[in-house]
C-alpha cells in the first residue's frame, strides 16, 4: 500500500495557487471548482505539533479537482514538472480511466502541468494526454517532450487570475 511522508509536500504551492484562483472564479460566479482530498489513515503523528508523519492512502484517488464551470462538468488533475520532459508515470492508471469516463459523460478533463523552471502552465487535453498515454502503453516513449506540446494550450497571464484555466476550457471545447 503506498505511504505517505510529510516532507512529501510537493505541489502545495501550485495548490495554493489553483485554490487561490478557484476561490476567484468562485467569487466572480464564473465557477465552481474544489480540491478533492485524498483519504488518508494516519499511522504516526508528531506528539508535539500534532501532525501526521506518516500515513497509508485508504483508496486511489480520482483526480485533485472537480466541479462545475458555467454548467459543464470539469475534474483536473494538477502536476509540476521541473524539467521539459514531463513523464507520463505522474499520470495514473486510474487516473486516466476516470477522465476517460467523465469525458463520456460529456465533461471536461484535462491536466494542468506546472513547468516550475519555465515560470509556464500548460492545459493537456485529455484528448493529448490520452494518446501520449496510448504511445507509452504500446511501448513507446513514456514521457512528454517540450517539442510535443500544442503551443496553443500555454496559459496566457490573466492581471489577478494565478492559474487563468478557463480560457482554455472554452477553448478545449470550441476544438471538439
Amino acid at each position: 500500500m503506498p505511504t505517505w511522508n510529510s516532507r512529501g509536500l510537493r505541489g502545495s504551492t501550485l495548490e495554493d495557487m489553483l485554490n487561490r484562483t478557484n476561490e476567484k472564479y468562485r467569487e466572480s460566479k464564473l465557477a465552481l471548482v474544489q480540491k478533492i482530498p485524498t483519504p488518508i489513515t494516519p499511522i504516526e503523528i508528531d506528539k508535539d505539533s500534532r501532525h501526521i508523519t506518516l500515513a497509508y492512502f485508504e483508496q486511489k484517488s480520482t483526480v485533485d479537482y472537480i466541479g462545475a464551470v458555467q454548467g459543464i462538468p470539469v475534474c483536473f488533475d494538477a502536476k509540476e514538472c521541473a524539467e521539459d520532459t514531463f513523464p507520463l508515470q505522474n499520470i495514473h492508471e486510474h487516473q486516466v480511466e476516470f477522465m476517460r469516463q467523465w469525458q463520456q459523460q460529456d465533461g471536461i478533463a484535462f491536466i494542468l502541468i506546472s513547468y516550475t523552471h519555465r515560470d509556464l502552465f500548460y492545459y493537456m487535453r485529455f484528448e493529448e494526454m490520452y494518446e501520449f498515454w496510448n504511445r507509452a502503453e504500446a511501448g513507446g516513449r513514456k514521457s512528454v517532450g517540450w517539442d510535443e506540446l500544442d503551443p496553443g494550450y500555454f496559459l496566457p497571464e490573466v492581471a489577478g487570475i494565478l492559474v487563468p484555466y478557463l480560457n482554455m476550457i472554452q477553448k478545449d471545447l470550441e476544438s471538439r
